[in-house]
């Protein structure tokens, strides 16, 4: 494995690999993720940055792959193509390793829908072969045991075994049981000695019990013997038993040649699994950071939206937004300690090498990263006292190794552009020396084409960045009023180290801040007044921007409200329109079908009239007139002209009467009939619903009008409603929408007669099918209700017996 070099590990990129290894599945593809360095070229980085991507949106859509912590099989694949005999545990490990395989192959082939994907060519070259293993899973039971099935040899071996076994025990159970032998023992109990059937005899009885000694115990209190009754069959035991280890080596050595058979094959789809695995710990980690693909780049440009360094925590860390490379090549950032500087520093460099590993960073979606020849940082105090290295000269060292290395990505044309990252730069020395440093070196840096970026507190680089072409500064917000940084990355504006501030916060007297004040030069105040005035100008634009910004998002919210009123006043006038459309077209029917019947009846009064029955037609024909007139007009006005119908009963009404409940069309029966001089109305039950119902709103019907005595409906009667449909579908319904459809589909069975209905809710997760079920449990009209068989749509219908 590669060891990380100074500017990695300043980075902390080695922090960020090890949470990568910890996704990971598999041993190998943990070492993987650790050996994972940044690559030099824009077509390496994008081509691992791009299977990174495809693995994230495979697994948002159909979750990641099981990897199984798959171990490798190098070792034993190389023994068994030297031709040597694998132990089972070796075989078992080829055996999960063609699990995996066969696993990943599998899953890819359940992503419906994708044709084509970046990580087909890792996909195409899984080999799986669930022949060969099958046929070591069945053969082999665990490390130690192997299966009676795995070969006929094997399973008359073993069975021979347990007959003699037991004709040796029944032998051994007799001579224990005997009243002879059973006083020579010293317990009453078979036992196995060096593979050998043996009875615990008492020391001093050895004499009395014939046979072989093979053990004594610890006491020296009991001898082991094995009489020599069954001295044949234990030897017969021992012969089969040396069959049964012949013939598992023989099988051994059959399953191994099986696996020499394949174990190119094999190694090379492990690879391949585990180039997958570390390609889904990278797309895991990707979600764990709530990180985003950048678009990759050559031309040292880095645009960074929102960017949030990956080892901090999400909740807290404020974000970055930044650019450098395209207006400016050298960013100055000056700040307050402890303000974000060197946090910023430390994303800009390894968000770049995260890219360059092709990890999805921790920004928005509209960052751009550079692939960049080299990163280098000098970021910490690396002083030595062993070393003779004070801070100052630490950072020279760091810095002129730096140097070097940037001069030679220059000159490699092929090394592309490199990235400087330099934490206080020039501090540690005489100021007015450190400064003057500290620009010289961001002017050679920025001749060798390096892209910079460095912290310090001189005003005289901040005066450089101002005065420079491609040099900008930038500077961490610190708020005065509570004097605490907000972390906030400001470009193009130079910041204030704010220590009189800070210092005063911490306890300095006054007095001490005042006078040393008295010390500041008057250019420094000068600018430093500058910079505050700029600072308040800045503020001032955030305000009117925020406002501006909260304006429009309430006018956006507004427009938006007053839009979805739009959509809903819209789709209710639809609704309105349509159901008064099919009112309509349903009066105009039934109005069709009176006219109809008029028009028959008429015929029949004429016939009548011309075979003489003069008297009996003028009446039909009187009749006629009033019921068709009343019937065209209820046809036209449903709900009223029933109302008004309904307000004549031919007798007052009883309990046990049928009735209409004319404003929703629903028959009903009176369970108790209205109270003299009470509010006028009646307790009627419609269903399974018991309710009140005005006497105004109900009409007596049919033979309950007529007879008063007439028996109730059997359900082989005619139905007194439309005909019922014996089958309700309701697939794609919600519980509640489907339990009402299915108490008025009940009601209406009952009404016409059926004894059994079909309820269709599909088989899908099953809520709705238990739902259907509870409800049809405790439902008063159901005699019984049972799943579906074969023929009648499984699990997916309810057939239900309804009371007669």
């Amino acid at each position: 494995m590669p060891e990380f070099t100074r500017h990695e590990r300043a980075l902390e990129l080695d922090k960020v690999l090890e949470r990568l290894a910890a996704e990971a599945s598999m041993a190998d593809g943990r070492e993987s993720c650790l050996a994972l360095r940044p690559a030099l070229l824009l077509a390496d980085a994008g081509a691992m940055l791009g299977e990174t991507e495809e693995a994230w949106n495979l697994t948002a859509r159909f979750s990641s792959p099981s990897f199984g912590g798959a171990r490798n099989p190098e070792s034993a694949l190389s023994r068994a193509k030297a031709g040597a005999a694998l132990s089972m545990g070796e075989l078992l490990l080829v055996a999960e390793t063609l699990r995996v395989i066969r696993s990943l192959s599998e899953w890819r082939g359940r992503c419906a829908g994708v044709e084509s994907s970046a990580l087909d060519r890792y996909f195409e070259v899984l080999s799986p072969n669930k022949y060969l293993e099958e046929k070591i899973t069945s053969a082999i039971l665990s490390e130690d045991e192997m299966a009676d099935s795995a070969s006929p040899a094997l399973y008359d071996i073993r069975r021979k075994i347990r007959v003699a076994g037991s004709k040796v025990r029944d032998q051994l159970d007799k001579m224990i049981r005997s009243a002879t032998t059973q006083k020579f023992l010293q317990d009453s109990v078979v036992t196995l000695r060096g593979g050998r059937f043996v009875l615990p005899v008492k020391t001093e009885h050895r004499a009395a019990v014939p046979g072989l000694v093979h053990d004594m115990s610890a006491s020296g209190a009991t001898v082991f013997i094995e009489p020599m009754g069954v001295v044949e069959q234990n030897n017969e035991i021992r012969v089969l038993e040396g069959k049964e280890e012949a013939e598992i080596e023989r099988i051994l050595a059959s399953l191994s040649a099986d696996v020499a058979d394949f174990a190119d094959g094999i190694a090379l789809s492990y690879e391949q699994a585990v180039a997958l695995d570390v390609i889904f710990a990278k797309a895991k980690l990707a979600y764990l950071q709530r990180a985003a693909a950048p678009r990759l780049n050559d031309t040292g440009t880095i645009r960074l939206d929102r960017a949030r360094h990956p080892l901090l925590d999400a909740k807290t860390v404020v974000p970055v937004s930044l650019t450098l490379g395209a207006d400016f090549d050298a960013l100055i950032i000056t700040g307050p300690n402890t303000g974000g500087k060197t946090v910023a520093l430390k994303t800009i460099g390894l968000l770049c090498l995260m890219a360059a590993c092709g990890l999805m960073i921790p920004a928005g979606d509209d960052s751009e990263v550079c692939v960049f020849g080299g990163v280098f940082a000098d970021i910490g105090d690396e002083q030595s006292i062993e070393q003779s290295l004070s801070t100052f000269s630490s950072h020279m060292t760091n810095i002129v190794d730096i140097l070097s290395n940037a001069q030679a990505s220059s000159r490699a044309a092929a090394g592309g552009f490199t990235l400087v990252l330099l934490d206080e730069l020039g501090a540690g020395t005489d100021p007015a020396e450190g400064a003057a440093l500290a620009t010289a070196l961001i002017e050679r840096f920025r001749a060798l084409g390096a892209k910079l970026a460095a912290t310090t507190h001189y005003a005289e680089l901040k005066s450089y960045a101002i005065e420079t072409p491609r040099v900008e500064n930038a500077c961490c917000e610190f708020d005065v009023a509570s004097l605490r940084p907000t972390y906030r990355l400001l470009i193009g504006q130079p910041g204030k180290s704010n220590a009189f501030a800070i210092s005063e916060r911490l306890g300095m007297p006054p007095d001490v801040i005042e006078r040393a004040k008295g010390f500041v030069s008057a250019e420094a105040q000068q600018f430093d007044a500058v910079v505050a005035r700029l600072e308040e100008s800045r503020q001032e634009l955030e305000r009117g921007q925020g406002e501006a910004a909260q304006l429009r998002q309430e006018l956006t919210d507004a427009r938006r409200v007053t839009e979805l009123e739009r959509e809903r006043a819209e789709k209710e006038r639809e609704a309105v329109l349509l159901k008064a459309r099919q009112d309509a077209a349903r009066m105009l029917e039934k109005a069709r079908a009176g006219m109809d019947d008029l028009l028959r009846e008429t015929e029949n009064i004429r016939k009548a009239a011309r075979a003489g029955e003069t008297a009996e037609a003028a009446r039909r024909a009187r009749a006629l007139a009033k019921s068709g007139l009343r019937n065209l007009e209820d046809a036209a006005n449903p709900v009223s002209a029933r109302r008004h119908a309904a307000e004549r009963h031919e007798r007052p009404l009883k309990a046990g009467d049928s009735v209409l409940i004319v404003d929703i069309d629903k028959k009903a029966t009176v369970l108790e009939a209205p109270k003299s001089g009470g509010n006028g109305s009646a307790l009627v039950q419609a269903g399974i619903i018991q309710t009140r119902v005005p006497l105004d709103n109900l009409r007596l019907l049919g033979e309950s009008a007529k007879n008063t005595s007439a028996p109730p409906r059997r359900t082989g009667d005619k139905p007194l409603t439309r005909e019922g449909s014996a089958e309700l579908d309701l697939r794609g319904k919600s519980s509640d929408e489907a339990l009402l459809e299915l108490d008025q589909f009940l009601d209406n069975a009952l009404i016409s007669g059926l004894h059994i209905a079909t309820v269709i809710h599909g088989k899908g997760t099953g809520v709705l099918r238990a739902a259907v079920t509870r409800h049809l449990r405790g439902h008063p009209a159901v005699q019984s209700s049972r799943l579906g068989v074969y023929g009648e749509g499984e699990d997916g219908v309810t057939v239900v017996e309804l009371r007669e």
